[in-house]
């Protein structure tokens, strides 16, 4: 099979420290002899953008760097304008391209239209947490980690060649890729629920195991990923809980603990509910169904519905990525854990509502009503981690005293008070 070309995209909104990303995938890219265009598809406001496109320029890299902010995308729609032969269209276009985290996405679907495009997050960096002495996995295990204080001994940063694992299997048959990846239906988190991603609470080990299931040599691998470490799949609850049990934190903005990689192998599967668009790459040769174009971030979860269509496969390459959250220009935690909650109902509507799928588009039939079950089934797990926050006031010095207090008022302020009708 000819290699189509392949580009690298960074969606960022936070353009001030998207530079530094950057410089290490250029330097990653070239340590491991590879040449790739390098693409920062910009959302930030016009104030910001105009502030720090400047450290952008100035940033020096081997590969091609090209950048896409306001005035690039706007030209973009009024090419796609030009060719829609219902002005009435115009509306719908601009809304898949809207500013949000989905809409983000979809310019670089845009811009890779033809190509193979890898995605990673402004925060990401191609490096991986590993343990020192990794353990043979179990059978039918393809990954085992576990969180480690961030100042103990015992693991290393490890580089893998992020390109070429994806260009192993990325569009190609499942017959065509290389004998040391598993296949199976679906992967089985131990630590999360299996549709939705939704912790189940904190922990400090989780694995993936394979379920067993067919995958058919001429399904095509149209979506990949890395494994990730560092703060993982950890959700807005997670961090709450990993503050509550560490009496020793002062603010919920630190992160005391690393999730580090205790060892892992490649696996392709039918179904991907462990997609994570931070650390993916896609064959966009045809073109592909867009991301979902809301300030939710849940932009993704439309691959993991779309990807369960004959002929389809997707993959966990042979590889690991590094992430570490950045608290620059992120809503605080409170408003996170709303987001994940109003996600995760999405979620959960939206699934069970598919009713076609093709090789570019995926219809649901969700028409947005929320139940009072819906809203009551939420109210319940808040209002418990509400009284949580409350009891851990009691034992706390008076620093962490202060920081759990502002954050069980600003919790209460995201969820409407916890009143019910209110906040349905």
């Amino acid at each position: 099979m000819t290699t189509p070309p392949t580009t690298f995209t960074i969606p960022t909104y936070r353009l001030r420290d998207v530079g530094a990303t950057i410089e290490a995938y250029d330097q990653h890219f070239h340590r491991n002899g590879h040449r790739l265009d390098l693409v920062v598809i910009d959302d930030s406001s016009t104030v910001n953008q105009q502030k720090y496109f400047p450290l952008l320029e100035r940033t020096q890299t081997h590969n091609p760097l090209y950048y896409v902010g306001p005035k690039e995308k706007e030209h973009v729609l009024s090419l796609l304008f030009a060719r829609l032969r219902d002005r009435k269209l115009e509306p719908l276009v601009r809304n898949l391209f809207r500013p949000s985290y989905g809409g983000n996405r979809n310019y670089t679907l845009m811009y890779t239209l033809g190509q193979h495009l890898i995605s990673a997050d402004d925060d990401m960096r191609p490096e991986a947490l590993m343990e020192d002495s990794p353990e043979s996995l179990d059978d039918g295990e393809v990954c085992r980690g576990k969180l480690i204080r961030c100042d103990a001994p015992g693991f290393t940063r490890k580089s893998f060649d992020i390109l070429t694992a994806f260009r192993d299997v990325l569009g190609r048959q499942v017959c065509e890729i290389p004998g040391n990846h598993v296949r199976g239906e679906t992967l089985l988190d131990s630590a999360m629920d299996l549709e939705t991603n939704v912790s189940r609470g904190q922990g400090r080990t989780n694995s993936l195991h394979l379920r067993p299931g067919t995958v058919h040599d001429r399904d095509v691998i149209k979506m990949a990923q890395t494994y990730r470490s560092g703060t993982n799949d950890i959700d807005a609850l997670d961090f709450v809980d990993m503050f509550l049990d560490d009496p020793q934190q002062i603010s919920l903005d630190e992160l005391h603990d690393w999730y580090v990689l205790v060892n892992f192998r490649p696996v392709v599967t039918k179904q991907n509910w462990r997609m994570d668009c931070g650390v993916a790459a896609y064959d966009n040769r045809q073109g592909l169904p867009p991301f979902f174009p809301t300030r939710l971030r849940f932009e993704d979860y439309i691959y993991r519905l779309w990807i369960q269509q004959d002929g389809i496969a997707s993959a966990h390459v042979d590889a690991a990525q590094n992430h570490t959250k950045n608290a620059y220009m992120r809503n605080p935690l409170p408003a996170e854990v709303f987001n994940e909650e109003v996600a995760n109902l999405l979620k959960r509507k939206i699934k069970d509502t598919v009713s076609h799928r093709d090789a570019l588009s995926i219809m649901f039939d969700y028409e947005g009503e929320v139940s009072l079950a819906d809203t009551e089934y939420i109210l319940d797990r808040i209002t418990a981690l509400h009284r949580r926050v409350l009891a851990a006031m009691a034992s706390a010095g008076a620093e962490r005293q202060r920081s759990l207090a502002a954050f069980a008022a600003s919790l209460e302020r995201s969820f409407y008070g916890f009143e019910p009708d209110f906040f349905q």
